[in-house]
């Protein structure tokens, strides 16, 4: 079993260049996994959004920190089960954080966790949580997919190594930046510290630079707004897992520009 996997989709701009990349290369994959936290303007997702990547092919979508960002998720994450958030906040907070679906007859789980380095301590650890599920999990599906949003690479790769052999995929998101570390574990895990982001690359993780640049030179907090004039680029993983033992046979890491004239010809 293929899996496309992307990273944070930043705002209207990541929307159309996945639209664009999945309308060539969806027969890559046999499920696309992307993260949605900043798909609607840049932080959160709203109703419209989901139904937008739905349209695409989108199979199921993880999260992180801004999944709360548009209000209007409440109304509508808990009926949406391939709509994830990361499962170690609280068991009273709304939506779910995994899930076992199907696909071409196989099935397969997702899990979305959250890392406590640098972002919210206050979360259930993420390792532990990881172990209740996969014991749960385990007896449905020898296919787990994991993708765990957190901002140290320290912490993504103890994750990898903690869930090597358990988990099929361990994929990192949040920093919006790709890592060149895509590695099947010795157990056989296939890892990658950060998908990276899908948005327009001449800019601050997605967001304009003006915005940032003044922040960091001035120390003055600035509003980010997504960066919507400049040239996209596509970056994914793709990995092909096999479907008895769950256990990675391959993955690869893509990086596709899309210059404006591109998609203007879609």
């Amino acid at each position: 079993m293929k899996f496309l996997i992307f990273g944070d989709i930043i705002g209207k701009p990541g929307r159309k260049a996945l639209r664009y990349f999945l309308a060539g290369y969806i027969d890559l994959a046999d499920v696309v996994l992307v993260n949605v936290e900043n798909s609607a303007g840049g932080f959160g997702i709203t109703q419209k959004v989901y139904e937008e990547l739905i349209h695409m092919g989108v199979d199921v979508m993880t999260s992180g920190n801004h999944i709360w960002d548009k209000k209007e998720v409440y109304d509508f994450i808990d009926q949406k089960e391939n709509l994830l958030r990361p499962a170690n906040y609280p068991p009273r907070v709304p939506g779910r954080g995994y899930g076992t679906y199907e696909k071409k007859g196989i099935r397969f789980a997702v899990i979305n966790l959250m890392g406590r380095s640098l972002l919210d301590s206050n979360l259930e650890n993420p390792f532990l949580v990881f172990d209740r599920l996969y014991e749960e999990l385990s007896k449905e599906t020898p296919i787990i997919v994991v993708d765990f949003h957190a901002e140290t690479t320290s912490e993504k790769w103890a994750f990898g190594i903690y869930a090597d052999g358990r988990a099929s995929v361990v994929y990192g998101t949040h920093t919006h930046v790709p890592t060149a570390d895509q590695v099947i574990l010795k157990k056989g895990t296939a890892y990658v510290s950060d998908v990276g982001m899908t948005g327009c690359w001449y800019s601050v993780i997605g967001m304009r630079h003006q915005e940032a640049i003044e922040r960091f030179t001035t120390g003055i907090p600035q509003k980010y707004q997504v960066e919507e004039r400049e040239d996209m680029v596509v970056n994914a993983i793709l990995v092909e897992v096999d479907e008895i033992t769950g256990r990675a046979r391959d993955v690869k890491r893509i990086q596709r520009y899309i210059t404006r004239d591109e998609l203007r010809e879609e």
